[in-house]
């Protein structure tokens, strides 16, 4: 059994100062700025995390899903020291030992024939380069990507999210053209399932492909699996049905992986759940379990080639930071090491999927459950027969419950999404499920 790590001791002074700079100073994403009221942390170690006060929280969010081997993980620590003390920073423009190396890993992880990384410093800029790469390689401008999804906040990636944070920033001009997923627990489609769900969601994109005129896409973008939209793991099929159509229409497969990859379904790469192999993949978050900035684009053979005589047009200025590559090849080296997608794989198998489910059973507010590895979500509704998602107010209350409990959790809608680390233990992950139990009560006061 992994001991529960020691809080240093309580400093309330250093709290009230650090939510005092942030309300006069911080302006934060997201949110209406008069109206934020942030947890103060101030340390962590594994799977937990303490605020000012000395209350320690089971983590239960990996933050914004990215610490996949858990707070302050020694080795990575210790190689970011290690590098900061050799080489803080260097131009992009010249080779660095941990750039290649890191390239290396990232690329062992992807299918064959996929041999070059081009770094960001995180899945936004993934996903803009991703675009744009598709856009030279095919000549074409227009993109596809899903309602429910989620691909970033920058210019194309705010245009290529399907959530309705793209409204306020929605560009008509931005050649971006939206689908359907499968979804079967609201299934846009009236499947009875998941087969069903698959073969109508594929002849429905099918069919916005034919009417978008299939010359004039460049890419599709798709999150293997959904996340902050509501972690949809796709029915069998469905991607394999996806690459025949985008190979069937000279489309680019643009993979996002940022938030599903890297150990969180269980596998390093969530497309691997499923055997496909896309023409790009954008990643982030994972590679460096969030401790320094980085994210970036593994990049087929054939794209790649694409630009061997002809100038890409794009770059950063931070591309290939030696100290965030050195961060990732410390974390890709601790998570094979250390087991630790299998053990994600064991824990979504054994505890979190059998776990959820009978609360699922229990929980008059529970919807649906659904998910692979330490990626899951329980979706709150009122009515379970009208699938009626559970008021914000209620939603508001269960989620202080969680907190009032130890339960740090990530909530989004009306559904709390269960991420714990990929390096939760199994009484960590048990002790989680109990504290979110005793939360849904409150959630099941508002149901019927």
């Amino acid at each position: 059994m992994r001991s529960v790590p020691e809080v240093a001791a309580p400093d309330r002074a250093a709290g009230e100062r650090t939510l005092q700079l942030d309300a006069e100073h911080v302006f934060h994403s997201w949110s209406a700025q008069a109206h934020r009221s942030p947890l103060a942390i101030a340390g962590g170690s594994g799977s937990y995390v303490w605020d000012f006060d000395g209350t320690r929280y089971l983590d239960f969010s990996s933050q914004l899903v990215y610490t996949n081997i858990g707070h302050q993980h020694p080795a990575v620590v210790s190689a970011i020291q290690e590098q900061a003390a050799r080489l803080c920073t260097v131009a992009p423009q010249h080779a660095n030992d941990m750039r290649g190396e890191a390239a290396r890993l990232v690329s062992e992880l992807a299918p064959p024939g996929m041999r070059k990384v081009f770094f960001t410093n995180a899945g936004t800029e993934a996903i803009e380069h991703a675009a744009r790469m598709a856009r030279l390689h095919t000549g074409r401008i227009k993109l596809l990507s899903a309602y429910r999804s989620y691909h970033g906040a920058t210019t194309t990636s705010i245009n290529l999210t399907g959530d309705p944070r793209r409204w306020p920033s929605d560009l008509g001009s931005a050649g971006v053209v939206h689908f359907f997923g499968p979804f079967l627990y609201r299934s846009p489609f009236g499947a009875g399932s998941e087969s069903e769900e698959c073969e109508r969601a594929l002849r429905h994109l099918a069919d916005v492909i034919a009417f978008e005129g299939p010359s004039t896409i460049a890419a599709l973008v798709l999150e293997t699996i959904p996340g902050t939209a509501g972690i949809m793991p796709p029915p069998d099929g469905y991607l394999a049905g996806v690459r025949e159509l985008c190979d069937r229409h000279g489309i680019v497969y643009i993979a996002d992986e940022v938030m599903a990859g890297f150990g969180r379904s269980g596998t390093w790469l969530a497309i691997d759940n499923w055997q496909v192999k896309p023409d790009l993949i954008a990643f982030a978050k994972g590679v460096t379990s969030g401790y320094v900035p980085l994210g970036g684009v593994i990049i087929a053979d054939h794209i790649a080639a694409t630009f061997s005589e002809r100038v890409y047009p794009g770059g950063l200025t931070y591309s290939g930071h030696p100290l965030a590559c050195a961060t990732a090849v410390a974390t890709i080296t601790a998570m094979r090491d250390e087991h630790i997608v299998e053990n994600a794989a064991s824990i979504g198998a054994t505890v979190l999927g059998p776990g959820l489910r009978e609360l699922a059973a229990r929980h008059p507010s529970v919807g649906d459950v659904r998910g692979l590895g330490v990626f899951w979500c329980v979706e709150l509704v009122e009515d379970r027969t009208a699938k009626t998602p559970l008021d914000a107010e209620s939603m508001s209350a269960t989620v202080s419950a969680c907190l009032h409990n130890g339960l740090l959790p990530f909530s989004s809608a009306n559904r709390i999404h269960v991420v714990p680390p990929c390096t939760v233990s199994e009484d960590e992950a048990r002790t989680g499920l109990q504290m979110l139990d005793d939360a849904l009560s409150t959630a099941d006061s508002a149901a019927r």
